[in-house]
């Protein structure tokens, strides 16, 4: 009975050594001329702005949760569009039509939750916030005023704050 798994073993133990032993190939083949620019951390062919480490906003993942949810029912209603022809012809089209409007159904309603919820928006308001601010932040540096802007003023088109201060626009 072992014997039946020394096979299982041999391609094991020829896997694990093709492994070492590509990385040892590797390791032996490639040149090792490390430089402090050369081992920066790659962003996409950028240099990094900003820190590494920063949390991902949640509503990313569902929103691709709910497209997934609505790829998977495509896959699950296409095999029955396929055969309703049959299925009529069987008697049971009724039942079949009923059944995907039922499916189709349920999935709406969890559609609507997630929109009502508010989900589905990409950028959602603070709650609380009389100035209605948006709930968005960024690490990167503050931009520098525009010609015309004062230091410190809120970003807008040169010459704004001039006017709405009563001056005349340059």
């Amino acid at each position: 009975m072992l014997m039946a798994y020394a096979s299982v073993a041999a391609f094991f133990l020829v896997a694990i050594g093709f492994m070492l032993g590509s990385l040892l190939f590797g390791k032996l083949l490639r040149p090792n001329n490390m430089y402090a620019e050369k081992i920066e951390t790659y962003e996409c062919g950028e240099a990094p702005v900003g820190p590494a480490w920063f949390n991902f906003n949640p509503r990313f993942y569902i929103i691709a949760l709910v497209y997934i949810i609505f790829d998977v029912e495509i896959a699950f209603i296409y095999p029955v569009a396929a055969v309703f022809r049959r299925w009529v012809d069987q008697g049971s089209g009724l039942f079949a039509l009923i059944e995907i409007f039922l499916f189709v159904a349920i999935l709406m309603l969890g559609f609507a939750y997630v929109w009502v919820k508010g989900d589905l928006n990409w950028i959602r308001a603070i709650k609380g916030d009389p100035r209605g601010a948006q709930n968005v932040s960024s690490r990167a540096r503050p931009r520098a005023p525009l010609a015309g802007e004062r230091e410190g003023a809120p970003p807008g088109l040169p010459g704004q704050a001039a006017v709405a201060e009563g001056g005349v626009e340059s």
